[in-house]
């Protein structure tokens, strides 16, 4: 598993993984407020365009999720996405982190992987404190990996984004450089060591 900044060439994996994965993802996924005459959705090139500019600036980490099956042997091939986002710096030094995976291996502990990389970056080399994690009560499996990788719960959002055509509630989940000592990726590894035995 690894995290990679989007690509142009990346372009036809992407499509191909919104496509065949709308239905899943249409009730997490951001959306659009129709009210909002400034906005409209991006396309993939777009999103690779605006992604470097806000990279480029401090403000944003977008990554391509990658993901090589050991099972079949099969080359790594992209299944998802991971985006640190709204990376304030000064006394705050925070950042919130949204994420999504194909269906079809969605359960199978990618996205906690992703999520502890981007952590450890996040807070290792690149210099925060505190990492945000939102998510839609209603969203289950993306609620147990942050518990399970010990976010810390802090309270519910009110109409916190937009999202499948509404102002859509989110709990809110957090993380500071005190709580993970030994690094995330430590502390994932050691989860699921004790899950295997």
């Amino acid at each position: 598993m690894s995290l990679r900044p989007p690509s142009p060439r990346d372009a036809r994996a992407w499509q191909e993984l919104q496509t065949r994965n709308r239905a899943w993802l249409s009730r997490w996924e951001a959306t659009v407020p129709p009210e909002n005459p400034y906005t409209r959705r991006l396309t993939y090139r777009e999103l690779v365009r605006r992604g470097r500019r806000e990279a480029s600036a401090g403000r944003m980490m977008p990554f391509n999720v990658w993901f090589a099956d050991p099972t079949t042997q099969e080359s790594a091939r992209m299944v998802g996405q991971l985006n640190v986002a709204g990376i304030s710096w000064g006394s705050l030094c925070s950042a919130n982190i949204g994420y999504w995976v194909d269906e079809r291996v969605a359960g199978r502990g990618i996205i906690p992987t992703a999520l502890a990389l981007a952590v450890d970056h996040c807070f290792q080399v690149v210099g925060l404190h505190r990492i945000e994690v939102n998510i839609r009560p209603e969203n289950a499996p993306s609620r147990r990996v942050a518990e399970k990788l010990g976010f810390r719960e802090e309270g519910l959002r009110l109409a916190y984004l937009h999202i499948d055509g509404g102002w859509r509630d989110h709990i809110a989940y957090a993380l500071t450089v005190p709580e993970v000592p030994e690094g995330m990726v430590n502390r994932w590894r050691r989860i699921q060591s004790a899950h295997s035995v």
